[in-house]
């Protein structure tokens, strides 16, 4: 038997990409689609792509619009969505796909979202060890923002297996999309092609205590992580570049057979073989992470790559992989397998 879905915030990114995932979904029907300025207006004025969806008019971001629905997942900017979901059953299951329900330090929410904690949900992250377990028959998912997808993915295996030191550096370079769809001086084409620039140095990332959480979850005990995010003249894509210091007596074989150990049952995160390195190029619009992981041996260092769709993987599919997961579907139903190339 299906289920319904309602989306919240369907005019933007995420909401756009979850519409183009969820119209292929076998067990999941579309419901209701809600945005914020733009209700009022067709689908298709935002999402000309979306042609079997185009003609539907979106109607106010309300909990009233969002009931009668099995699934409501909410695209909406940090800080919105804990109202609206404190207004729905706890039969419904809702997919949080922007920060509120994200970390689980109440401290660390205020320093770095400057609100009070809306509280803690079971993480959507399928490959960070214990997700799984958490996410199974779960009626509440935080998916996680597309930075730590990313990073986390790429670095975990190390720190499950108490591989390298409690210290991360992860430099990672997005497309211009992970900043959503409103246009800002930053993101608009006349600054951003030709051009390569960082932002939210120095730990201010508001991904940052998120990376720590996750890794630290892995290593089961506390990492601290420096990272800087870096924004790139394409519309999608992460490419995130890791490394920590290796333990005593650490090898490069160690590295390998650990990282293939933990990825190689993995439906969506990939281990590349030796000598291939990951590119965004490689998973636009497939729900897949693609890892490569090395040591550099002068430095005493692993290195860890890894790529993403930020839309998908990052955003709208792993919101979808950790639902299936939820409903006791397959976890691979209604996920798009393969990219697009060139």
């Amino acid at each position: 038997m299906g289920h319904t879905a309602a989306v919240a915030g369907a005019s933007g990114y995420a909401g756009g990409e979850l519409l183009r995932i969820l119209l292929d979904h076998p067990d999941i029907e579309i419901g209701t689609l809600t945005a914020g300025g733009n209700a009022g207006t067709p689908l298709g004025a935002h999402h000309p792509h979306l042609i079997a969806l185009a003609d539907r008019v979106l109607a106010d971001t309300s909990a009233a619009t969002l009931a009668g629905h099995d699934i409501v997942f909410l695209a909406l900017p940090h800080g919105q969505s804990a109202a609206i979901a404190a207004e729905l059953g706890e039969d419904v299951l809702v997919v949080d796909l922007g920060a509120d329900f994200r970390l689980t330090d109440a401290d660390d929410w205020t320093a770095f979202y400057g609100s009070e904690h809306a509280g803690t949900w079971p993480y959507g992250l399928p490959e960070l060890p214990g997700a799984r377990t958490a996410l199974t028959g779960a009626r509440r998912i935080a998916v996680p923002g597309c930075y730590p997808t990313c990073g986390t993915i790429a670095l975990f295996p190390a720190y499950a297996e108490a591989l390298v030191e409690p210290e991360a550096v992860v430099v990672a370079v997005s497309g211009a999309s992970g900043a959503g769809k409103a246009p800002k001086p930053t993101t608009v084409a006349s600054e951003v092609m030709g051009s390569v620039s960082t932002y939210a140095v120095g730990g201010a990332h508001r991904h940052t205590p998120e990376f720590a959480q996750n890794l630290s979850v892995a290593a089961g005990a506390r990492v601290t992580v420096s990272f800087t995010p870096m924004v790139a003249p394409m519309p999608r894509g992460i490419l995130a570049n890791c490394s920590a210091p290796l333990k005593p007596g650490i090898t490069a074989a160690d590295v390998r057979a650990a990282y293939q150990r933990h990825l190689a049952d993995e439906p969506f995160a990939h281990l590349l073989p030796e000598g291939t390195w990951p590119s965004t190029g490689m998973t636009v619009g497939a729900n897949h992470a693609l890892v490569q992981v090395t040591v550099d041996e002068a430095a005493g260092r692993l290195v860890a790559v890894a790529a993403i769709d930020n839309l998908t993987k990052g955003t709208a599919g792993g919101a979808v992989q950790s639902t299936n997961i939820a409903l006791g579907l397959p976890e691979t139903t209604g996920l798009p397998a393969a990219g697009i190339a060139p």
